[in-house]
């Protein structure tokens, strides 16, 4: 039996919670949403699936969950620039969301933004150990990352580590071919703005998000201990510390089963100081 939680039930959340119902990937379900009037209609909505989940509203049901979906706050929209940008927005929901996690003895997936900053910010308020807090959007980037090579002609494995956000590290040098600096630094500034096409059409990414999501909770219930990109919290691996940052791990029942350290070339390295720079200011920003 599975017992999913999911904080925040909006465009992402209630994608999540649908598919995991519809896919047989979780029993159980429990929302909570701070705006009773969506959170009554996607419990309608998920009821007249007819589907056999059970779905509680209870909100102190989310302590006993196997793990929880932190998807709540304000997304991105046209006029919200970078990711980061919603900082001081979300800083409500994620003190909720901690709040909520007290005594929490499962994995927390954070999708939220800026979701690196406030994967850590989860991890150090709610002392939950760092390999039960995931954070998402490695995933989706390498996606984005893939349909660009694709387009390029270029093949190769395709993996963003870094920041999701501005400060997302694609690695080149895992390609079929050199790739110079110049169409390095052209890809990146495609990547950095691969969401907002999508925004601006229909008000949201959905989609991607909500798939590469269910990957990771099949990956947690199954023990699959496969290789993907997830925001972790860092402990001097890739020689940073101090933040969450999207890197290579293994996921598993227990949830972050390793960090693989991968041999960076000096441009991927250079970004990758930068993310956790940048990153780890955020948070302080954050407990000012």
């Amino acid at each position: 039996m599975v017992r999913l939680a999911v904080v925040g039930v909006g465009r992402i959340g209630g994608e999540v919670a649908y598919l995991a119902s519809a896919m047989g990937i979780a029993d159980e379900l429990v929302l909570y949403d701070n705006a009773p009037d969506l959170l009554k209609a996607q419990v309608l909505d998920l009821r007249h699936t007819g589907l056999a989940t059970r779905i509680s509203t209870e909100k102190q049901e989310i302590r006993d969950a196997d793990l929880c979906i932190f998807s709540a706050g304000l997304p991105r929209n046209p006029s919200v620039k970078t990711r980061a940008d919603l900082l001081e927005a979300n800083s409500a929901a994620v003190n909720e969301c901690a709040a909520l996690l007290r005594g929490f003895g499962g994995i927390v997936i954070t999708v939220t933004n800026p979701m690196d900053a406030n994967n850590y910010l989860l991890c150090k308020r709610t002392g939950i150990p760092r390999e039960r807090c995931i954070g998402f959007g490695g995933q989706l980037d390498s996606a984005r990352f893939a349909f660009a090579l694709q387009n390029r002609g270029i093949t190769g494995f395709s993996f963003v580590l870094g920041e999701h956000g501005e400060h997302q590290v694609p690695v080149f040098s895992t390609q079929s071919r050199e790739i110079p600096v110049p169409l390095r630094e052209e890809i990146l500034a495609e990547l950095r703005g691969a969401s907002m096409d999508v925004i601006k059409g229909k008000g949201g990414t959905v989609f991607g998000p909500a798939l590469h999501i269910i990957n990771l909770i099949r990956m947690v219930t199954t023990d699959a201990r496969e290789l993907v990109i997830c925001s972790s919290v860092l402990e001097g691996e890739y020689g940073i510390a101090g933040c969450s940052l999207g890197v290579p791990v293994r996921i598993g029942k227990e949830g972050i089963q390793s960090i693989e350290e991968w041999h960076l070339d000096n441009w991927e390295q250079e970004k990758m100081n930068e993310a956790g720079t940048f990153v780890a200011e955020l948070y302080r920003k954050a407990i000012a």
